[in-house]
């Protein structure tokens, strides 16, 4: 994840680099929610994203006159009068439904809609689930890219998981990022820089997928391969590895692997999306390699799609991304407890189909 933190760095400084990548005929919008949702647009937005158009949505007036975004929506105009939630996720909810006909509007002739939020507060919590009902209905493929609370924000912890749940009934597959893992990677850091870290990621994240579908490659993937990943993927948890050692192979999918944002068991995982990048010197060998690895460390039944791209910058170089499907993560419930669980954990567990990991 060094690679993420150094990325995150640079750009804070100068936000102006653009990626490469050129959507074709998939037509792509990142969708932010609330308050940490334009947070993360605001950061895409200033990096550049070719092809895909940002979208913030807010409560807040005076937070979202500060974000940049192609397009800005004031939701719960008459609702809030532009002042927010107080932190009510209800409030949130009906803020989105207020401003549903001009949300629609902002969505039509989308193919896939990445939404963006962080669960535990008002806005976000509340209108992420409308916003992302709201683009079904539209025909998209949506995507939830989500955070969840630090352990000690114990109020924001119960609002989170009811939303986390909210998402997951009408997203194609929900990405949930714990914040308690970004500090592992960059507790060091001050905590502005730290969180621009998780957008870096995001960010790479949504390039990634871009250019899965739309970029020529070496080893392509078209939409409906990925629609049939992400259709029904549950939660899921994207991983990143980098290595430019002689064993890079192995290197890059262990990084992949053993360090992604969220505490999970891939046992019994749906699925998973595979980007390779490398230079003009990656192997076909290498490539293919990377995707076994990471396929047997799945179920035999898993569904597994990968694609591989060619930069001249990473000569030397091997970068593994990984959006695994269908996870089950204790995080999502809460701490895991001695003993046995309680009937609302066990009512959360049949109906968000994660089973508590002890």
């Amino acid at each position: 994840m060094e690679f993420v933190v150094q990325n995150a760095l640079k750009s804070s400084e100068n936000m102006k680099t653009n990626f490469e990548g050129i959507v074709g005929q998939a037509t792509i919008k990142v969708i932010g929610a609330g308050g940490a949702g334009n947070n993360m647009v605001d950061w895409l937005y200033k990096k550049g994203v070719s092809g895909a158009e940002i979208i913030a949505c807010n409560t807040d007036k005076q937070h979202l006159d500060f974000r940049e975004a192609d397009k800005k929506i004031l939701i719960g105009r008459d609702l809030t009068r532009g002042l927010g939630t107080g932190g009510i996720p209800e409030k949130g909810m009906e803020s989105a439904r207020e401003q549903i006909h001009e949300i629609k509007d902002s969505m039509r002739g989308t193919d896939m809609i990445f939404i963006t939020a962080g669960m535990g507060g008002g806005t976000g919590t509340g209108s992420a689930p409308v916003v992302a009902q709201a683009a079904k209905e539209m025909g998209a493929i949506v995507i939830g890219v989500v955070t969840m609370p630090f352990t000690i924000e114990k109020a924001r912890i119960d609002k989170a998981e009811w939303g986390l749940k909210q998402l997951r009934n009408v997203c194609d597959t929900v990405i949930v990022i714990d914040n308690n893992r970004l500090a592992t990677i960059a507790g060091n850091l001050p905590i502005q820089q730290a969180f621009a870290v998780a957008n870096e990621l995001i960010s790479t994240m949504i390039k990634g997928i871009v250019e899965i579908i739309a970029v020529p490659s070496l080893i392509n993937m078209d939409f409906a391969d990925v629609r049939n990943i992400m259709s029904d993927g549950g939660v899921s948890v994207i991983g990143i590895g980098e290595s430019d050692s002689d064993k890079r192979v192995d290197e890059s999918v262990k990084r992949a692997l053993s360090n992604p944002l969220l505490d999970v068991n891939y046992t019994g995982a749906s699925g998973a999306l595979i980007h390779i990048t490398g230079g003009p010197d990656m192997l076909l060998d290498e490539a293919e390699r990377i995707g076994k690895l990471v396929t047997d460390s799945l179920d035999a039944d898993a569904n597994v799609m990968w694609g591989a791209r060619i930069e001249d910058e990473m000569k030397g170089k091997l970068r593994v991304m990984t959006i695994i499907t269908g996870v089950k993560s204790p995080f999502v419930l809460g701490k895991p407890t001695m003993g046995q669980p309680s009937a609302q954990t066990v009512q959360i567990n049949e109906e968000l189909g994660i089973s508590m990991i002890k």
